[in-house]
């Protein structure tokens, strides 16, 4: 299914602006980073993929090489560096957080 066939209020990035972040889905979360799908295929199925391929998580995700996510059908490097650069952010938000508190 194609994300402007799912009614506009549902779709990753209507639902972020009016919920917030923390009530998507991981797979609707990781679809507005990857923006786009491919012929026959959604962000969203790309990403449930991703996540089913990598364990579940993204902790899973942030464990692959780049190399074997790009595996994935729909996976290119535009895609996979949006990916890669949203996992190090995430990284040294969490390595700043750790260091302020004292426990690294």
């Amino acid at each position: 299914m194609r994300i402007k066939d799912i009614p506009k209020p549902e779709r990753p990035r209507e639902k972020l602006l009016k919920y917030g972040a923390d009530k998507l889905s991981d797979s609707e979360l990781l679809a507005i980073l990857l923006r786009t799908g491919t012929k026959g295929k959604s962000a969203i199925e790309i990403a449930d993929e991703i996540i089913n391929n990598v364990g579940g998580s993204f902790k899973g995700l942030a464990g692959k090489e780049i190399e074997e996510i790009m595996k994935i059908p729909g996976i290119k490097k535009d895609k996979i560096t949006t990916v890669a650069a949203a996992l190090e952010i995430s990284r040294r938000i969490s390595k700043q957080i750790l260091k302020e508190k004292g426990i690294i």
